[in-house]
């Protein structure tokens, strides 16, 4: 009696542990396709989430210190995990577009890398001359010097002659001011038919006698200039240095909170234009310097803007 007893409770047990084996079988594969589903929802999601603030900070960083540059489209790689983002980006030269270099920027869950080091123009020094350049078009880059900049490690540029000499081109160049003016001022200042198309209003000054420093120049595109405009830039500002650790951004915050934009203090701006309209600005006390950006020919096929 005890023997069947035992047998009994062991074909018992065996039993219980199959219908154990059953329900957690048929319990794994009802919740598979639920853990699946919230683990590629939740993935989906924060790779959505680091794409989108990789470009929205790569559009504010355009919006405050890249002179004349514009993105023309982005391409995203992506996947549960991350992914790549190519930016596209081109100049304006009066009606004229020509390439400028492509970032590659990568994002994944919890943050995303900018290669800053695509950003940064490369430079050529020689015995006789010395300039930027943008590291994948070759293109010459147009540097800005603020007006309290004493002395440089070669000499200031003004390159208002030598583009004005070149016959059938359009050109860029930034004009940088000897001193802030309004954009009251600044509107009887330059010449109709030449483009106002981003104005310079702060940057760091350093010591650059030895070489040059490479900071950072803030402004926003002022073509065309709006009031609309100048309040994105203020609140792009404010938005990049939310933590107020830049001191230059945050200085010409506060100096700048109650400004309009007539009277808004500029320290340059980037010009655009035919290159023989630019002989208008020769002998201009107001330029410290000229510094020659990208250009392109003349085809019978493209009208300039003006």
């Amino acid at each position: 009696m005890e023997e069947s007893l035992q047998k009994a409770l062991k074909k018992a047990k065996r039993k219980h542990v199959m219908m154990v084996i059953i329900v957690s079988f048929i319990v794994m594969l009802v919740a598979l396709p639920i853990v699946y589903k919230v683990f590629y929802t939740t993935s989906d999601y924060l790779a959505a989430k680091g794409s989108e603030e990789l470009q929205d900070t790569l559009f504010l960083w355009h919006a405050i210190t890249e002179p004349n540059v514009q993105i023309a489209s982005q391409i995203t790689q992506s996947s549960i995990f991350g992914g790549t983002v190519v930016t596209n980006r081109s100049k304006n030269i009066n009606g004229y577009v020509v390439p400028w270099s492509t970032l590659t920027s990568t994002y994944g869950w919890k943050r995303f890398n900018i290669n800053y080091d695509e950003l940064e123009p490369n430079f050529y020094l020689s015995d006789k001359s010395y300039y930027m350049y943008d590291k994948q078009t070759k293109n010459k880059v147009a540097t800005f010097f603020h007006p309290d900049l004493q002395t440089y490690f070669t000499k200031i540029p003004n390159d208002i002659a030598a583009v004005s000499s070149m016959e059938n081109y359009v050109a860029e160049m930034a004009i940088s001011f000897d001193r802030p003016y309004t954009v009251t001022e600044i509107k009887s200042m330059i010449p109709e038919n030449l483009n106002v198309v981003w104005l310079y209003v702060a940057s760091a000054v350093q010591n650059e006698q030895t070489d040059p420093a490479g900071v950072p120049v803030y402004g926003f595109g002022a073509y065309p200039l709006s009031e609309k405009a100048y309040v994105d830039f203020m609140q792009n500002l404010a938005k990049y240095n939310a933590q107020q650790n830049d001191e230059v951004i945050q200085a010409f915050l506060n100096d700048n909170k109650n400004t309009t934009l007539n009277d808004l203090p500029v320290l340059g701006v980037m010009l655009t234009g035919q290159t023989k309209n630019f002989a208008q600005l020769e002998g201009a006390t107001f330029v410290k310097a000229a510094s020659a950006g990208a250009t392109a020919p003349l085809v019978p096929y493209i009208e300039p803007e003006k």
